[in-house]
């Protein structure tokens, strides 16, 4: 067989080039091969065939084949059928050789019978879909943009600021539609539910979404479990919280608030067990070393304690509650100038924390230092006006120190943002009862259990309002108070000594030795082993010396423990003065002397941290009390979040 040579000249016959060979109509029609020029042609013994001229690759298979329309570039007209008869030349013209790519196995009808089916297919599996969804109608919508779904849950964080909850749900159902494989719609929803005290619509919120990230979310299983928890389901809470870990074994705040939960059923062992479990995985973490620290603290171990939160706040030197404990640690110690230079890094820790300045103006009130108090309480209330506890303590402060009419006020106000606060219902009523208004002092008892009749703030009330009754003469109604607040804590000492107390004074001593024999049962001794720190020594420091001086496994460790410190910010940081400053001079810009050891200038942080004017801040206090205006530092802060509001909705709307 031949192949066609490239010089070939125009003929009226296949005969007249002798170097082109064609198959006969014997020969199969379908397929035939020239070495490796492959040819599909349809048999005609009606037209003349001709090839036009092409060129040829030696590595190159080539397949050439009819066709029912004209090609791209036309053959000249003399390389094609008989010039003397038209008819045939736009016959054969239609019915040339193209040569062009290897042509596939599969027809055209046939790929489009294939494409059909899977076109049938994918709209049945959501995967070949991942961005589009189908409507009712059967129209797809198209899914918005993943930066929408940022924009939309800081949207819902502001509205939740702004107590506006039943809009923020709306935002999250539409993120939970769009995105329901990201986990921070599911979260926050969940949080804003319980927040309203919806525990169910919250749980079912959680579950789905376990079910719709399929496990694999540490935030979801853990908020759940602390749901669970609060609502009393202790084994349920333990499994979720083990679901947590497995998710992500390096998520710290599964172990620390599974450690809390151990800690609150008095499961000391565990908790320390799950505390030194998230240090070794997770590494260092201040939330970790504080609750640490207030466990040492707990077991009397000061130094240990010491130690834990100089490494909680290394950690974390903007922690303000890791300050804060320090502080009360130091409080507790008598260690008041310590304590003093502690709450002050707490406030330049965090400017704006309400707890902050309450804590710290509590203690310079308790300490004698009224005017101090009452700047410190002022100052947190004009920085955070929607705050209830500052205006709680503020109320007992003036009602010690000033008259009780001012404290009404403050107490009024501070029931008007946060009806729900337990405390100041208790401290009111406590007031109005020193003051002689028993029926006044019940009402607010009744207000208070009203919220919430099973939270230890309940156990208190139902304590003290039996001590009440008791000093009104009704025995028999405090009786009943004492054995429902036993009932609700049954470790509660106070009221255990109290109900005695009551029993010996109306001459049942029988029934008050009875009493303390059922306390004495019902107490639950709590042995806590100090040998737990050396085995967490790997865990949580490589510095093995420097372990076993702060474990006092030295003889010098109780000297090193009374040396005065240098400063809190630097030096030894862990050696606090035990040489208490009771009453401190200070000027009246609100700084204090060297003699106490501290340089912080109050009325310059201020200032320059909050932008407030020392001299009119009675006059912001006074103007935040009045609830027409509502707003003294906050106008800015609401009109910023408006504002932010409509750009987002804006941005929301454009994508």
């Amino acid at each position: 067989m031949k192949l066609y040579s490239s010089s070939s000249s125009s003929s009226s016959a296949p005969s007249a080039n002798p170097n082109l060979t064609l198959f006969s109509p014997s020969q199969n029609p379908k397929r035939f091969q020239f070495r490796t020029i492959q040819f599909k042609t349809h048999h005609s013994s009606h037209s003349l065939l001709a090839v036009p001229p092409c060129s040829y690759s030696k590595n190159v298979s080539v397949s050439s084949t009819f066709v029912d329309q004209a090609p791209k570039s036309p053959v000249p007209e003399e390389e094609v059928g008989d010039p003397s008869d038209g008819k045939k030349k736009s016959e054969s013209f239609k019915k040339v050789l193209v040569v062009r790519r290897p042509s596939t196995d599969v027809s055209d009808e046939e790929s489009s019978v294939i494409d059909v089916g899977l076109e049938e297919f994918a709209k049945k599996v959501r995967i070949f879909e991942p961005y589009v969804r189908v409507e009712s109608g059967g129209a797809p919508e198209k899914r918005p943009l993943s930066v929408n779904l940022d924009l939309a849950l800081y949207r819902a964080k502001l509205l939740v600021m702004k107590y506006r909850y039943d809009d923020a749900e709306k935002i999250l159902e539409k993120c939970l539609y769009y995105w329901p494989e990201d986990g921070r719609p599911y979260v926050m929803l969940g949080k804003i539910l319980s927040r309203q005290s919806k525990m169910a619509e919250a749980r079912a919120v959680y579950e789905r979404g376990c079910q719709a990230t399929q496990g694999e979310n540490p935030y979801i299983w853990q908020c759940w479990a602390v749901l669970e928890n609060r609502m009393g389901n202790i084994r349920k809470a333990r499994e979720l919280f083990d679901a947590a870990t497995v998710a992500d074994k390096r998520h710290v705040g599964a172990w620390h608030a599974w450690a809390v939960l151990e800690l609150e059923q008095g499961n000391v062992k565990k908790a320390r067990q799950l505390l030194a479990k998230g240090l070794k995985l997770c590494g260092g973490n201040e939330y970790i070393y504080q609750t640490l620290a207030l466990l040492e603290a707990k077991a009397n171990r000061y130094d240990q304690a010491r130690y834990f939160f100089r490494k909680a706040t290394k950690c974390n030197p903007k922690s303000c509650p890791s300050w804060l404990e320090w502080a009360q640690l130091e409080v507790q110690q008598e260690n008041y100038r310590a304590a003093r230079l502690l709450f002050e890094k707490a406030v330049q820790a965090s400017p704006k924390n309400r707890f902050a300045w309450q804590s710290w103006g509590t203690f310079e009130a308790n300490m004698g230092n009224i005017d101090i108090g009452r700047k410190l309480l002022k100052i947190g209330h004009v920085v955070n006006p929607r705050d209830s506890v500052i205006l709680q303590s503020l109320a007992l402060l003036e009602y010690r120190h000033s008259t009780a009419n001012i404290a009404r006020v403050l107490f009024r106000r501070a029931a008007e943002l946060d009806p729900n606060h337990q405390p100041v219902w208790m401290a009111w009523g406590w007031m109005e009862w020193k003051e002689g208004n028993i029926a006044t002092a019940r009402e607010y008892y009744q207000r208070l259990l009203s919220i919430d009749s099973t939270s230890e703030n309940a156990v208190r009330c139902l304590q003290a309002w039996g001590v009440l009754e008791q000093r009104v003469g009704n025995f028999s109604a405090a009786r009943r108070l004492f054995r429902s607040s036993i009932s609700l804590d049954s470790e509660n000492y106070v009221t255990w000594k109290t109900w005695a107390a009551m029993e010996e004074d109306q001459g049942n001593f029988v029934r008050a030795d009875e009493i303390r024999k059922l306390y004495s049962q019902q107490r639950t001794e709590v042995v806590d082993d100090p040998s737990w720190a050396i085995g967490l020594s790997d865990a949580i420091d490589p510095a093995l010396n420097t372990i076993k001086k702060l474990l006092n496994l030295d003889q010098n460790s109780s000297k090193k423990a009374q040396e005065p410190p240098k400063n809190v910010e630097g030096g030894n940081e862990n050696s606090i003065d035990e040489q208490s400053v009771n009453s401190s001079t200070r000027h009246h810009d609100g700084s204090y002397t060297q003699n106490d050891g501290s340089r912080f200038n109050l009325d310059a942080f201020i200032r320059e941290r909050l932008s407030l004017d020392p001299s009119k801040l009675d006059d912001l206090f006074e103007t935040s009390l009045n609830p027409a205006p509502k707003k003294v530092k906050a106008p800015r802060r609401i009109q910023r979040l408006d504002k932010l509001e409509t750009i987002f909705g804006q941005l929301l709307q454009r994508n």
